[in-house]
């Protein structure tokens, strides 16, 4: 039978069954620098046993442990880390996805081992208890986030019998203390579920390789054969998990962070069973327009919301809601009955104008050209998402999915629209304005709520009484492409040329010779020393970008629809606007947004509610997770000329609309423009658009911009830190509340060079694994446990991250020294062979192709925002690893990263949790080593601190 395919995809499909019943997908890609595979089990948190919630996701995390035939603990993950790989897992209400993706010459063993998962896992009883406090420590990490508190809100209010109702992840009480204290063996009920449950007939396995399919067909049925089919059923529960008594409702809560949010919940029919019609498709579309006359367009104008998404959210195949999320400005908090009242009024307007066939065309055909034009995913992500698909669809769209609506049912979109109705409607209402004022605790994230019955004739009143708005249905899209042809690339250029140099701008551009896409890729980079001379025109630069995005949203929504994304952000050095998509209209829409950016007038009242949001926003940046905080200490101490949210927020109270509009023509009065064009565009086109820009800008008797003096031209350094140095930053967690403490171990190396580049990279290959396994999997400090490697502007480094409940930062950065000699024995006794594996893994993931234009036009963008230009880097660090011995390496350690070592710099930020804080004033206070330097403020150290030189010259200076 056939599968539907992209018009664009040359890749060859076959679904074979095994004897075992295990249903599998072959993808043959002879053009696939990577492998992949996923297993999608239909058993998920649903099939949690009462009183053992989390069960079926501490499983999940179990299964990666060990096996029969594989019994070293974490070989595994070792084995794909190793071979340029990675994995990973999650757990969904009815199933759970395993995947991975590794280097393509280790497939076959990397497959076997993964098999072990679903034939003969040993879940050994040590093993157990160490990965309940992992899981232990995932809940922690959310506990504190709105995210979570709220989705666990709308299942705690629904039938207490129905699985939707259940706390899914599972914490140390849940698998722990309370089985204990019934006598219960988790171990025993783990081993339980999985082999009741984990059937092959209930399994759907997707594998991606480079052989052919006839030869991945009998690795798959070598490999899986022994899984064994246990004929079990799936997992069913009909009927919705909201009864009338969860129907009508107004949840007011109170979230951790600032801000108002309503979301309107709606039970309906599962859009699954109509994915063809896609009638959810249909209506999300109309309520999530920002176009003039959508329900946005007026709440914005009303000056009551920032931002609204519509569409079908959590659900199976047996029930599903269908959620509107707004979030409301002060002003918006104080008229939610207007805003509820505006959204039924759209609602009604749907309900009376009739479902429109030119919509639901226009509808299809953006997602028609979407779907035959889709760019290239890595494997990992493509193989996850059809595993999923096959539980869920008719083999011939696997592919497809829901993502192809084509079949016209007025009265299938109907039936979906009359069920948005107040007789069935949850609310719910958050912001900090209900503390004090709530009665009820949700058990599982301690989330403060109250619950008010309201009624049809009640929302009835707020509709009557809503503003008399022009709600209307969005215009015909002019932004949707009709000319998808491919343009000749005369120049068959492998990296970006420097097409155009002038005073004011330079243009790299850099034609698709790879995607063979109708798509196109550009970046302007305005380059304003007066954007981030101070805290303040930092501020305002930003609250320029936002309200640039905000002038445009009704104009540009449509391109974004038809597949057009634009974006406008402020940066180190200014602002930077983007626009990536289908090229037939991208002009039309660059020349717009730069058009804008020319005869920009700031609105009083859109200045406030931006202001108002970034306030928030800014505000909020004290709930950041500990380990997000500990990495913003560090970038904030080695980064030059940046300045802290903290004084940022200090500034934005006090500024004015008058303020900003006196500043954008000084920002804009000297301006450097570093623009880079690629994709499907012409030499001639892209020198053009740039041509205009200049027309734009600098041309006239009296330009918006003049070019920037040589002495202005910005640079981004990175602190020195000193040599044998151990410099350390204690500081207590911004969130009182929050009992994670974290640490970020920095040790600083080197400025580019490829030759350190590689040893640094194959060092971090090799521990990145054994890391996880000592400080996560063995010492369980916490679940958040990363190594890494960390450039800043072109100076290179390693950085532990680690979020801890477990111990103190100052305790976990004697844990990570202590890992470091483990290592150190480890890398010195490390055969020939290893090192050659790990050199060739590491070659292997260099020469990996861009998989898209995206992709490799932020990897070009990159070396030309770092001001490296080094194009071709790849080929350049394949040939340094290739020199690169054994030797080379331990020295490379010995040197920079040895506990001890005399020329290693380091920096440890540590930031202390709630259930640490005792420890801050004594670490604070304790006598240090001779090499070690406490700080006591980020901006006297940088001052006092050598920079790194600039690769970024000024215009004078660029290598080309």
């Amino acid at each position: 039978m056939e599968i539907v395919k992209a018009r664009t995809d040359k890749r060859e499909y076959k679904r074979i069954v095994l004897p075992n019943a295990l249903q599998v997908l072959l993808i043959s890609d002879p053009d696939t620098d990577k492998c992949a595979a996923s297993m999608n089990v239909s058993v998920g948190s649903f099939s949690d046993p009462d009183g053992l919630e989390g069960l079926a996701h501490f499983l999940e995390h179990m299964l990666f442990y060990a096996s029969e035939k594989y019994p070293l603990e974490d070989s595994y993950s070792k084995y794909i880390i190793e071979h340029g790989g990675s994995t990973n897992a999650f757990t969904a209400s009815d199933h759970t996805n395993y995947h991975f993706d590794v280097n393509n010459d280790c497939f076959e063993d990397a497959l076997d081992r993964f098999a072990q998962f679903f034939i003969k896992p040993l879940m050994s009883a040590d093993a157990t208890i160490r990965e309940i406090k992992a899981v232990d420590s995932e809940n922690q990490k959310n506990l504190l986030s709105d995210a979570w508190r709220m989705d666990q809100l709308q299942k705690h209010l629904s039938e207490e019998g129905h699985p939707y109702h259940k706390f899914s992840t599972g914490n140390w009480d849940t698998l722990e203390v309370q089985p204990k204290e019934k006598g219960l063996d988790t171990r025993l009920q783990l081993i339980k579920l999985y082999e009741e449950n984990y059937s092959a007939n209930l399994m759907n396995l997707a594998v991606y390789a480079k052989e052919s399919l006839d030869k991945i067909q009998s690795l798959v049925e070598d490999k899986f054969q022994e899984i064994q089919n246990n004929d079990r059923n799936c997992f069913s529960f009909p009927g919705q998990p909201c009864s009338s008594e969860h129907l009508q409702i107004l949840v007011r809560s109170v979230p951790i962070k600032q801000g108002h949010k309503l979301r309107i919940v709606w039970p309906i029919t599962p859009g699954i069973l109509h994915y063809k019609e896609g009638p959810c498709k249909y209506i999300g579309h109309l309520i999530g327009h920002e176009g003039e006359g959508s329900l946005f367009y007026v709440l914005k104008t009303l000056g009551w919301a920032t931002d609204l998404s519509a569409g079908e959210g959590d659900g199976t195949t047996e029930f599903s809601f269908f959620v509107v999320a707004i979030n409301l400005t002060d002003a918006g908090h104080e008229h939610m009955q207007d805003v509820v009242g505006l959204l039924f009024k759209y609602i009604h307007l749907l309900q009376q104008s009739g479902v429109c066939k030119w919509i639901f065309d226009e509808l299809a055909a953006v997602c028609e050209t979407s779907f035959h034009y889709q760019d290239k995913t890595p494997p990992i992500s493509y193989v996850v998402r059809i595993a999923s698909n096959m539980k869920l669809y008719p083999q011939k769209d696997w592919l497809v999915g829901s993502s192809l609506p084509s079949n016209f049912s007025p009265s299938i979109i109907q039936t979906v629209l009359d069920q948005l109705s107040p007789d069935n409607v949850r609310i719910f209402w958050e912001s900090k304005k209900f503390e004090g004022q709530t009665a009820m605790i949700e058990p599982w994230y301690k989330t403060a709520y109250s619950v008010e019955k309201i009624t049809g004739s009640m929302i009835q009143e707020w509709l009557l009484f809503a503003p008399n708005e022009d709600l209307h249905l969005p215009a015909p899209n002019v932004f949707i492409p009709t000319d998808l042809s491919l343009k000749d690339a005369q120049e068959k250029v492998k990296f970006p040329v420097l097409l155009r140099k002038s005073s004011s701008s330079s243009l790299w551009y850099k034609p698709d010779t790879m995607f063979s896409a109708p798509k196109a890729y550009v970046k302007i980079d305005f380059n304003c020393p007066f954007a981030s001379s101070s805290p303040e025109t930092e501020v305002l630069t930003d609250i320029f970008a936002r309200l640039l995005m905000d002038d445009l949203n009704d104009y540009a929504y449509y391109a974004q629809v038809a597949g057009l994304y634009y974006g406008i952000f402020n940066t180190d050095s200014g602002f930077q606007v983007t626009v990536v998509g289908y090229n037939h209209k991208l002009r039309i829409l660059l020349d717009t947004v730069i058009e804008k950016i020319s005869n920009f007038k700031v609105k009083p009242e859109r200045f406030s509610v931006i202001k108002e949001m970034v306030i928030k926003e800014y505000g909020n940046l004290k709930f950041q997770k500990p380990y997000q905080q500990a990495m913003y200490y560090c970038s904030l101490l080695l980064q030059d000329q940046t300045w802290p949210w903290m004084e940022e927020l200090e500034i934005l109270p006090h500024l004015q609309a008058e303020d900003l509009a006196k500043f954008i023509p000084l920002m804009l009065s000297r301006a450097f423009l570093e623009c880079y064009i690629a994709g499907n565009i012409e030499r001639s086109e892209a020198e053009s658009m740039i041509l205009h820009i200049e027309d734009v800008f600098n041309k006239g008797p009296d330009p918006i911009c003049q070019p920037l003096f040589p002495s202005q031209h910005l640079t981004s350094r990175v602190i020195k830190l000193e040599r044998g140095i151990n410099y350390l930053y204690p500081i207590e967690g911004l969130n009182p509340n929050d009992e994670n403490s974290a640490l970020v171990h920095y040790i600083q190396v080197h400025r580019d060079d490829f030759t350190w580049n590689v040893k640094l990279q194959l060092l971090a290959l090799i521990a990145k694994q054994p890391a996880f396994h000592q400080l996560r999997t063995v010492e369980q400090l916490g679940y958040i446990t990363v190594l890494m490697q960390r450039n800043d502007s072109g100076i290179r480094g390693l950085q532990f991250i680690i979020q801890s409940t477990v111990k103190g930062p100052g305790q976990i950065d004697l844990r990570v020294e202590a890992f470091l000699k483990m290592f150190e024995t480890k890398l010195y006794e490390m055969t020939n062979d290893e090192f050659k594996s790990n050199v060739n893994a590491l070659i292997d993931m260099k020469l990996e192709k861009h998989k898209n234009l995206r992709e490799e036009s932020a990897f070009f963008w990159r070396e030309i925002s770092d001001g490296t230009l080094k194009f071709d880097r790849r080929e350049c660090e394949v040939a340094a690893l290739k020199q690169l011995t054994q030797q080379d390496l331990i020295d490379f350690f010995d040197e920079h990263v040895k506990v001890g070592a005399p020329r290693k710099r380091t920096l440890s930020v540590r930031v202390y949790g709630k259930l640490h804080s005792c420890e801050y004033p004594s670490d604070k206070s304790q006598q240090l080593p001779p090499n070690a330097v406490q700080i006591e403020d980020i901006f006297s150290f940088r001052r006092s601190q050598p920079l790194y030189g600039s690769f970024k010259g000024g215009f004078g200076h660029m290598k080309l």
